[in-house]
């Protein structure tokens, strides 16, 4: 038996050790980026460079993001109409430190405020997604660093770390292989599935086995992650399948010949090239195909 020894009376009792929250980094945005974090808390002013995208920081607050899996900010203005393609090339020409492209765009009354806004809130939410992938590469920050865009509306880095972490869930439960947001797409022929929206319809339209989830966004004018939840849903229910570069086959090494003992029939003939001869008591086959029936009629 352990004896547990109490301090005499009185003194006072030592301190309890402090007990770490499991919530508590959920509940401060995930402490996706512990460099974003400390930047955030140093309120610096750069660019944070990482493997799949850059976020834009001003006194610790992220301005901009960018990323090649998220379509930009003009991708999102242009392809409804929203702005004349001319009209922004002109402001992005035009734009220097003190004056950038989103405010020539909004005194020259090219744009609403509220859309221009709308529109670049989608694109720092969607490019923050990709750039926040877990990466075995390092960040890079450049101080002072700024973008041709400028500031429109600051967005706090815990409100971003928030909403990657919320669309990471979410696209956790609709399908949990992420093999398919980078993979070239590609329809797959079924017939026990639920008919596709109207915005599913233009996602698999598009899904020709070369055009990946990203290609797709751009070619409807639309953010990224709202392709990547068709995406999964659609391979959830069958009608999409990501084109995978085939596994290597394992090859046994050679044993030693067998040879058939005294009482042992003749051999089996040896199979044409080529031909593999089924094996019809295989329970993994009969398995397999009892998976396969049971999926096709979901």
């Amino acid at each position: 038996m352990t004896a547990v020894r109490t301090p005499p009376q009185g003194t006072t009792p030592p301190p309890r050790l402090p007990v770490r929250e499991k919530s508590a980094p959920r509940e401060r945005g995930g402490g996706l980026s512990p460099m974003l974090t400390r930047l955030a808390a140093e309120r610096a002013t750069g660019v944070l460079e990482r493997e799949r995208g850059s976020l834009y920081l001003a006194e610790g607050r992220v301005v901009h993001a960018e990323s090649p899996f998220a379509p930009g900010l003009d991708v999102l203005l242009l392809a409804h109409g929203t702005l004349a393609s001319a009209v922004w090339q002109d402001a992005v020409d035009r734009a220097d430190e003190e004056y950038g492209a989103a405010r020539l765009l909004l005194d020259a009354g090219r744009v609403p405020r509220g859309a221009l806004e709308l529109c670049h809130l989608e694109a720092v939410y969607d490019a923050a997604y990709f750039a926040l992938t877990p990466s075995s590469t390092p960040g890079h920050f450049r101080y002072g660093a700024g973008h041709w865009l400028g500031a429109l509306r600051p967005v706090p880095v815990e409100a971003v770390e928030r909403e990657t972490l919320r669309r990471r869930e979410l696209l956790n439960r609709l399908w949990p292989d992420p093999l398919t947001d980078g993979a070239p797409l590609r329809r797959s022929e079924t017939t026990a599935a639920p008919t596709p929206t109207a915005r599913q319809s233009a996602v698999l339209a598009l899904a020709d086995g070369v055009r990946t989830a990203s290609d797709i966004a751009r070619e409807l004018g639309r953010q990224a992650f709202h392709t990547l939840v068709d995406v999964r849903r659609l391979a959830a229910a069958g009608l999409l399948t990501g084109l995978f570069p085939p596994p290597r086959p394992h090859r046994r090494p050679p044993g030693p010949p067998v040879h058939p003992g005294p009482t042992a029939g003749p051999a089996a003939p040896d199979p044409a090239p080529g031909i593999t001869l089924p094996r019809v008591n295989d329970p993994d086959i009969t398995l397999l195909k009892r998976l396969r029936d049971a999926l096709e009629a979901l």
